[in-house]
């Protein structure tokens, strides 16, 4: 049974974000996924492409090991819109994640991901933060 864009997505987003399972994440991806986060800095640990399984296992991994504590997911205050392409293994995820704080502040994280997939796994993520 093939996912949807949607459910593809969805099952990213609880990999990384919510539960933060490299392992999980990594599974998402291709043998030879790449995951792309061009505006990252250097020195962080998904600065340039991660390419294959192991090499987005290891960035994901240091990436949730070193983050300074952003708060919870808030997902009924988070926000994503979907965009589907020409292409059919292609779709835009625009994303507004809330984070609630222990101090009751609440923080946003505006990002835009592109997805090219293969066989139903990710072949090539594009994630755009800062």
């Amino acid at each position: 049974m093939e996912l949807t864009h949607r459910e593809i997505f969805e099952r990213y987003v609880y990999a990384g974000a919510v539960t933060r399972n490299p392992d999980a994440v990594a599974a998402m991806f291709t043998e030879d996924g790449v995951l792309d986060a061009p505006l990252a800095p250097d020195g962080h640990p998904m600065h340039g492409r991660l390419v294959g399984r192991d090499a987005i296992r290891t960035g994901i991994g240091r990436y949730h090991r070193q983050l300074t504590d952003p708060g919870a997911m808030n997902v009924a205050a988070s926000a994503y819109v979907l965009h589907d392409t020409a292409d059919p293994d292609v779709f835009i995820a625009e994303i507004d994640v809330a984070f609630d704080q222990a101090d009751g502040r609440r923080t946003t994280m505006s990002l835009v991901q592109i997805f090219r997939l293969r066989d139903g796994r990710i072949a090539l993520l594009r994630d755009y933060f800062a």
